[in-house]
């Protein structure tokens, strides 16, 4: 780690609340007469998807593209309904952590999204949403995590410098991408994660 950060920044997906893609493919399924270890094969983060992220494509340009790759006979409605099903739950010590922590140091979230899943967690997880100072949309900023923009504009509008900035992300990536930018980044694979980079910078979740 560098020196003690100035702002903590979070990835909100398997950070801050459970995901699981398997879920709308569940839900997908009995639309399509592909099996469900078909549709994960051909689901991917794909193109279409990072331009949806990036709000170039809006949610029906997107779920069309979704129903001719994964051969879905319904309707955008349904498609939408099967794409808020990978919402699990809060994960409640992490954000905890983050509001124990924002009573000392500014306390940002930047997430790739779009507009239909941001309303969906928004309103599923109001804790999460209140626990950040602000929270950074990829779909707003029209860039995306692992973009060395994305990262740029995030300081920018946070006034925050990167090398003071501590990063938590759960994909390698991202969490590359930010360390190549110049920000303090971290792994996370659960809120054990956190809490030990936090102490690691002198930031204790225990004092908060």
């Amino acid at each position: 780690m560098n020196s003690p950060p100035q702002a903590l920044l979070f990835d909100l997906g398997r950070v801050l609340i459970d995901i699981d893609f398997t879920r709308a493919l569940q839900a997908w399924a009995p639309h399509s007469r592909l099996s469900l270890a078909q549709l994960h094969e051909l689901f991917r983060h794909d193109l279409q998807y990072e331009q949806h992220e990036r709000g170039e494509i809006d949610a029906g340009e997107y779920f069309d593209h979704l129903a001719a790759t994964l051969q879905l006979t319904t309707t955008r409605e349904e498609i939408g309904r099967g794409w808020n099903a990978i919402f699990v739950g809060e994960i409640v010590q992490t954000r905890q952590l983050v509001e124990a922590m924002r009573k000392v140091v500014p306390c940002y979230a930047f997430t790739n999204t779009n507009a239909l899943h941001m309303a969906t967690w928004s309103k599923l997880f109001p804790g999460v949403v209140g626990a950040f100072d602000r929270i950074f949309a990829s779909h707003e900023l029209g860039l995306r995590k692992p973009e060395p923009a994305a990262f740029e504009r995030v300081c920018r509008l946070a006034g925050v410098a990167a090398a003071s900035t501590l990063f938590f992300d759960d994909l390698p990536h991202n969490v590359q991408a930010a360390q190549q930018f110049g920000l303090q980044a971290v792994l996370v694979r659960s809120p054990n994660d956190v809490a030990h980079a936090l102490r690691a910078v002198g930031l204790d979740p225990q004092l908060g």
